[in-house]
Parts: structure tokens; sequence; C-alpha cells
């Protein structure tokens, strides 16, 4: 929009810029559609792009891992290497045991325990989960690293 103001001795052309709380409802309706919209394309690109990777395979030491952390870190150290507040050190512990301790609350036959104080229940929903927790202690053993 030009504006003529009348001056000295001659007309002067001024230009009159507006900011966007000076345009029109249309035009602003326009711009806002215009953002929405590319907002939205580039969230589209962005989760495209993000599910078109295959989620990454965990392996049996990994949800061992998971388990671990989530059912025996409580009685046992983070560490499995590490005797916790309840109960021993579990890091390299045999898959029998893993098996009697973790699905049934007893010990092998012939199995002489570190404690006696038989604190642990049994943690059946854990069943089909033994081999992974088995993975993950045997993984993270320093206590022979040659086993």
């Amino acid at each position: 929009m030009v504006d003529r103001t009348e001056g000295a001795s001659h007309e002067v052309l001024r230009t009159r810029y507006y900011s966007r709380r000076h345009l029109p409802p249309a035009s602003r309706d326009l711009i806002a559609r215009v953002g929405s919209v590319a907002c939205a394309a580039v969230l589209g690109v962005a989760i495209a792009s993000a599910c078109g990777k295959p989620p990454r395979e965990l392996s049996a030491a990994d949800r061992g891992e998971v388990i671990y952390r989530t059912n025996c870190t409580s009685c046992h150290n983070a560490d499995p290497n590490l005797p916790g507040p309840l109960g021993p050190a579990i890091a390299d512990s045999p898959r029998a045991l893993l098996d009697a301790r973790v699905l049934h609350g007893t010990y092998p036959p012939g199995y002489h325990p570190q404690r006696k104080s038989h604190t642990m229940r049994a943690l059946p929903w854990l069943d089909g989960h033994v081999d992974d927790l088995a993975a993950y202690l045997a993984a993270v053993n320093t206590h022979h690293p040659n086993s």
C-alpha cells in the first residue's frame, strides 16, 4: 500500500509494510494453514524415516539383562558379580540352579546354598525366560574370565 504524503515541494512516496497483526484475517489464515501443512510434512517425513528401520534384534543376553534388572536387582546387586542386600552374587550361576530357584523356589539336588536365609520366592512368570537370564549372567561373569 502506498501513502502519498504532502511535504515540502515534492511528493514523497512512502511504502508502509504491514506486520502480521495488521494483515487481513484471510491472509493470517492462509499463513497459519501453510505453516501447519509445512510442519505436518516435516513431521511425516521424520516419522517415516524412523519407521523405515527395523527394530534392533535383542540377543539372549540383552533380554536376560532386562529380566535381571526388572526382577532381581532389588535383592541381588545391580552388578551380578557382587552380593546384594539380601541375595548372593549370582553371575555365571548354573542353568539348573537358576531353573530351580527362579521357577520353583528350591535348590537342585546336591547343591549347597551360599546363604541360609531362604528368602527368595519362586518367580513363575519368568518361565520361558530362564535361558535368557542364564545367558546374561554368563556374559557378565568377571570371576571366571575363561568360562
